[in-house]
């Protein structure tokens, strides 16, 4: 048996285990298996390991894609990059390689939504471990950004800072925060959606539901929308290709 999971706290939004079970019953795998496991706190993982001593792969996902760094053995230059974990490798000799294929499952989709030309500026909202491969990606596409959070004392700009003149100026937003996800389908990142125009591109890694009140709001005022099934569905890809040994380390 081969058993692949997700770790995470709040796990009954997540398509993974569906993504990954119906590639094992497609590909005639009946000796693999991917189940959600939810953690109060990421200190549970080495419990979880012990426990289940059949597994092979992890995905990582909110809110541990960064606290689980100390509980690995050494870093892929990808992980290294962003400074977040959402793929740990277990390695023959029983270590733990963490990765993160965020970066190119985000990249790979925003080039099939958004025309990057050299002008082009974003918002990223939020300031996990998402927005940070957010981040890396947009630099690879050498969009320049801003991240945008509720602190005052970060490096970025707040949500008060998003007047209608900030908005005009930056083209891409997205979202990185959890908000708007399956339950809470009622709440959405604090914008002023009414400075939205057809020029506008409004990306959620949200897909769950297939379109967040963040995307229904931009929509209505004329932007493009996308959520982050696509990318999903790309880093999951690079997670299994490194659980099978078919993509490089980093």
């Amino acid at each position: 048996m081969r058993q692949f999971g997700l770790i995470g706290r709040t796990l009954n939004h997540s398509f993974s285990q569906t993504y990954f079970s119906q590639k094992f019953y497609s590909q005639g795998l009946a000796d693999h298996a991917y189940e959600l496991f939810e953690l109060a706190t990421v200190g549970e993982l080495p419990a979880l390991l012990a426990a289940h001593p059949h597994l092979a792969g992890l995905n990582v996902t909110i809110p541990y894609k960064e606290s689980v760094v100390p509980y690995l053995d050494e870093l892929a230059s990808s992980a290294r990059r962003v400074g977040a974990v959402n793929v740990i490798e277990f390695l023959p000799d029983g270590s733990l390689r963490g990765h993160n294929t965020d970066v190119v499952g985000f990249r790979e989709s925003l080039r099939q939504f958004f025309p990057a030309l050299p002008e082009a500026r974003a918002l990223v909202l939020g300031a996990g471990g998402a927005a940070k491969a957010v981040g890396v990606a947009l630099n690879d596409l050498g969009i320049a950004h801003w991240s945008v959070t509720r602190d005052p004392l970060g490096p970025g700009l707040t949500y008060d800072d998003l007047t209608p003149q900030v908005l005009a100026a930056h083209q891409l937003i997205i979202n990185t925060t959890p908000l708007g996800t399956f339950p809470l389908v009622n709440e959405c990142p604090r914008l002023p959606y009414e400075a939205l125009t057809a020029q506008h591109y409004l990306y959620d890694l949200v897909y769950n539901p297939a379109e967040t009140l963040f995307m229904a709001k931009g929509r209505a005022a004329g932007a493009q929308v996308k959520n982050g099934f696509e990318m999903l569905c790309l880093q999951a890809e690079a997670a299994w290709n490194i659980w099978n040994d078919e993509a490089t380390a980093g």
